[in-house]
C-alpha cells in the first residue's frame, strides 16, 4: 500500500469538499434556512429530521424519547424523558428550550440546513483520515502532520461555531466568524498539498512582490469580512420583503455596502499590481494568471448581484469565487517565499 499515495489523493478529496461545504453553507444563507435546524447537533432533536409539521405538534397515545422537540404555543418544547403520551398535554414531561425563543418550522429550511450539516460531516472523514496517514510521514517531515492535525482541530472548532450560530439565533459576529474560519481551513489543506508536492520550484522573486501577495491575502479576506456584513443586512430585508421580492433588497443600502463595493477596487488595483510586477521579473504568470480570472470573475458576480437582483445560486457563486481567488493567492505566495534560505533577492 502506498502511503503517499493514498495521502494525497485523501487531501485532494479534502480540498474539493471544503469547497462543497462553502457552497452549502452559502446555499444556507441565500435561502435563509440558518435557524432551519433549531437545535445541535440534531435537528428538533432528532437524527433524520421531520418533513411535515405534523410532526412537531403534540400527539396523544405517542411514544416520546429524552430530547425530542415540539413546538406548543409558539415555544419549543423539549422531551424530559422518555414518556408515552395520554389524552391531555402535560407540561410536567416537558421543559422549555434555553438557548433561544426561535420555533419555526419551514420543511425547506430544515433540509437545506440539514444537508448542509451533513456535508460538513462527509468534509470531516477525510480529515479524519489525513491525520492518521500523516504520522506514517512524521520522521520525513513532521509539518505534515501537524497541519493534518491543525485541519482536524480547525473542523472541530468550526462545528462548534456552527453551534454557537444557532443557538446564539444567527448573531452577526458569530456568523462572520463562522465563514471566516472556513478559509483559515482551506490554508491548512492548501499548505499541506504545497509541501506534500514533489513539483514545487524555488522562484527568485523579490521581497516586494512576495509581501504585496501577502496583502492581496490580507484584502481579500477583508472583504470576505465586508461581504458578511452587507449579508446581514439582505437577510433582514428577506424577512421584510420575503424572498420573491429582490428588487428590493438594496433599495436603501446601508453605508458597508458602499464600503464593501468601493473595496472591490482596492483589491482589483492590487492583484493587478502584483500580476503584472510578477510577470515583469519571472516573464511568465504560472498560477497567477487564475488570480486574474477569478477576480474579474468575482466582480462580475457582485455586479449580478446588485444589478440583476440576486439571480438563484448567484450568492453562493460569489462566495465560491472568493474562496478560489484566496486559494489560488495563497497558494502562489507559498510558491514565492519557498525554499527562501536558497533566495538572496
Amino acid at each position: 500500500m502506498n502511503i503517499d499515495r493514498i495521502f494525497k489523493k485523501t487531501l485532494r478529496v479534502a480540498i474539493v469538499l471544503v469547497y462543497i461545504v462553502i457552497i452549502a453553507g452559502a446555499v444556507v444563507r441565500m435561502t435563509g434556512s440558518g435557524m432551519g435546524c433549531p437545535d445541535w447537533p440534531k435537528c428538533f432533536g432528532y437524527l433524520i429530521p421531520p418533513t411535515q409539521k405534523a410532526q412537531l405538534e403534540w400527539q396523544p397515545n405517542h411514544n416520546y424519547q429524552k430530547g425530542q422537540v415540539i413546538i406548543k404555543n409558539e415555544a419549543l418544547r423539549v422531551v424530559k424523558n422518555d414518556f408515552i403520551s395520554v389524552t391531555n398535554y402535560n407540561e410536567n414531561n416537558w421543559t422549555s428550550y434555553q438557548k433561544h425563543d426561535y420555533a419555526i418550522f419551514n420543511p425547506v429550511h430544515t433540509w437545506v440546513e440539514y444537508i448542509n450539516r451533513l456535508a460538513t460531516v462527509l468534509f470531516g472523514i477525510p480529515i479524519l483520515l489525513l491525520v492518521i496517514f500523516s504520522f506514517s510521514f512524521w520522521k520525513k517531515n513532521k509539518a505534515i502532520t501537524i497541519l493534518a492535525l491543525a485541519s482536524l482541530f480547525s473542523v472541530a472548532f468550526e462545528a462548534w461555531l456552527g453551534k454557537i450560530v444557532v443557538d446564539t439565533n444567527l448573531l452577526p459576529i458569530k456568523i462572520t466568524l463562522h465563514v471566516l474560519f472556513v478559509f483559515f481551513i482551506l490554508a491548512f489543506l492548501l499548505a499541506l498539498q504545497f509541501i506534500s508536492s514533489e513539483k514545487n520550484e524555488s522562484l527568485f522573486i523579490n521581497k516586494s512582490i512576495k509581501y504585496l501577495g501577502v496583502l492581496t491575502i490580507i484584502l481579500t479576506l477583508t472583504q470576505v469580512i465586508l461581504g458578511t456584513q452587507v449579508r446581514q443586512f439582505v437577510d433582514h430585508q428577506m424577512t421584510d420583503f420575503n424572498y420573491e421580492l429582490q428588487e428590493n433588497w438594496l433599495t436603501s443600502p446601508p453605508f458597508i455596502f458602499y464600503i464593501h463595493r468601493s473595496f472591490s477596487i482596492l483589491l482589483v488595483v492590487t492583484n493587478l499590481i502584483w500580476i503584472y510586477l510578477y510577470r515583469k521579473q519571472i516573464g511568465k504568470l504560472n498560477i497567477l494568471k487564475w488570480v486574474g480570472i477569478f477576480i474579474i470573475l468575482e466582480v462580475c458576480t457582485g455586479m449580478v448581484l446588485y444589478y440583476l437582483d440576486f439571480p438563484f445560486l448567484s450568492q453562493p457563486l460569489h462566495l465560491l469565487l472568493g474562496s478560489l481567488l484566496f486559494s489560488v493567492q495563497f497558494y502562489a505566495v507559498l510558491q514565492q517565499f519557498y525554499n527562501k534560505t536558497l533566495v538572496h533577492k
